[in-house]
C-alpha cells in the first residue's frame, strides 16, 4: 500500500471507495457520482493497493480566515472527505492518510484541519484518537410526510416540498422527534504545534 496524490483517473476509483466506505455509518445517504472539485487550493491523496484505491483523504486550504473553515480565527485546511475500502478498515490507512495530508501542510502557516462528521461512535472516537477536538455540533434532520407540513412551506402554489434536508441548531426533543431521521453533526479541529 502507497500513499500518492489524487489523479483525475483515480475518480472512479475513488469514487467506489468512498462509497462503499460509507456503506455501514450516518453517511449512507451521503452517495456522489463525481469527485468534488475544490475552489481553493487542495490535498487531495489518495491510498493505493495492488491497483485499488483503498483511501482517500481531500482537504481545501483556506485562503484567507473564515473563507472555508468556521471553527477557529486562523488559517485553516477543511477536511471534505476522509475513507477506507471496508475490506481494509482498521489497518491504519486513515492515520497513515491524515498523516501524510498534514505532512504537505507544514510550513505553509495552516494553523489546524477542520473536520465535520455524523454520530457515528466509532467514527468520532477515530478523530479523538488522531488528536482532534470536538468543537461544535449542530442537528441534520430529514424531514417528509405528514411533518413537512409544519415545518415547510411553500410560496408557489403548483410547488409541493416532499421531502427536505435542514439543519436544527436546537435541543428540544419535542422538535427533534418529529423529523424522520435526525444525526449529531460534530465539528472537530485538530490543532498544529
Amino acid at each position: 500500500m502507497f500513499i500518492r496524490n489524487y489523479e483525475p483517473e483515480d475518480e472512479e476509483g475513488w469514487i467506489r471507495c468512498r462509497v462503499l466506505s460509507f456503506l455501514n455509518t450516518a453517511y449512507y445517504d451521503n452517495v456522489l457520482q463525481n469527485k468534488e472539485k475544490y475552489h481553493n487550493p487542495s490535498v487531495e491523496i489518495v491510498a493505493e493497493k495492488d491497483g485499488v484505491i483503498v483511501g482517500l483523504l481531500d482537504l481545501e486550504l483556506e485562503q484567507s480566515v473564515g473563507k472555508v473553515c468556521t471553527l477557529s480565527q486562523s488559517l485553516g485546511a477543511m477536511m471534505w472527505h476522509i475513507a477506507v475500502h471496508p475490506d481494509y478498515q482498521r489497518d491504519g490507512i486513515g492515520k497513515q492518510l491524515l498523516q501524510y495530508a498534514e505532512s504537505q501542510l507544514e510550513g505553509q502557516g495552516y494553523q489546524y484541519i477542520e473536520a465535520w462528521t455524523r454520530d457515528d461512535e466509532w467514527v468520532n472516537r477515530w478523530y479523538e484518537n488522531q488528536g482532534f477536538q470536538k468543537m461544535n455540533s449542530y442537528y441534520q434532520a430529514f424531514i417528509s410526510g405528514e411533518q413537512r407540513h409544519e415545518f415547510i412551506d411553500s410560496k408557489h402554489s403548483k410547488v409541493t416540498v416532499l421531502s427536505a434536508f435542514a439543519h436544527y441548531m436546537g435541543h428540544d426533543e419535542n422538535i427533534m422527534n418529529k423529523f424522520e431521521r435526525v444525526y449529531e453533526c460534530n465539528g472537530y479541529v485538530k490543532k498544529f504545534n
